[in-house]
């Protein structure tokens, strides 16, 4: 059995992303088998326990996750042109009034707060900012297989066998598409399920069969609904709240 780098284990096993545990690392508050590891790069072998000391994990759990409905006209990262970033509008006037969690906002959890995956600037709905890196992991990492749902309005006229192929059958820049599960809601609009996150994804395959995105709108991630959350408002995610 070969040993792995540290880091990478401790991403895989879900304990922080890989650039956390470099930092967790140089503070001596990692240790593999009770013993404190100082060393990046230090590699170990699979089955050796890894824990992380107090002070890493109150760390962690200072961390906050915050649910936001994106509305049309903000990006989702890095503010583009006129186009500023959906993080612009986290502040305590902007937390919806129905969020139960007893916390109060504070400037700090602004600090190294990024969108775990992406919503076109022309798209709407639910979109994940976070701390943590896990939680980052769990839904943008390359295993990441976190169920998307999304509701689109369309018109134009579906080409035929059209619906099956956007179930399965269609690529994307050369590469197939994983399987997805897309049905009609009702005479113009779709609700799809994918597993996956290409660039501006689902309006491509419409195209691909005949149809246009007249509105698009993601109403859940993985076991976390949009809700009633209003548009532009925000919510923390709840500690019995798992993607």
């Amino acid at each position: 059995m070969e040993k792995v780098r540290l880091s990478k284990l401790m991403a895989a096993q879900g304990l922080c992303s890989r650039r956390e545990a470099d930092t967790y690392i140089e503070r001596g508050l990692v240790l593999v088998d009770g013993v404190a590891v100082t060393e990046l790069g230090t590699k170990i072998f699979p089955h050796q326990k890894i824990t992380l000391a107090k002070a890493a994990q109150a760390k962690q759990q200072d961390r906050v996750t915050i649910l936001i409905h994106k509305p049309i006209g903000f990006v989702s990262a890095q503010a583009e042109g006129e186009y500023k970033p959906a993080v612009s509008l986290v502040n305590a006037g902007t937390r919806w009034t129905g969020d139960s969690l007893d916390r109060a906002f504070s400037p700090a959890h602004l600090m190294g707060l990024a969108p775990a995956g992406r919503l076109d600037i022309d798209s709407t709905g639910l979109l994940v900012l976070t701390q943590d890196g896990r939680v980052a992991r769990r839904l943008v990492g390359e295993d990441s297989d976190v169920e998307k749902e999304y509701l689109v309005r369309v018109r134009g006229q579906m080409r035929d066998r059209g619906l099956q192929l956007l179930n399965h059958g269609l690529s994307l820049d050369g590469r197939p598409l994983k399987r997805a599960r897309v049905v009609w809601q009702n005479e113009d609009q779709l609700r799809f399920l994918l597993w996956e996150g290409r660039k501006r994804q689902i309006r491509r395959m419409c195209e691909l069969v005949g149809l246009d995105v007249t509105g698009l709108k993601r109403v859940r991630i993985g076991h976390v609904n949009l809700g009633d959350l209003p548009v532009g408002q925000w919510r923390y995610l709840k500690p019995e709240e798992a993607f």
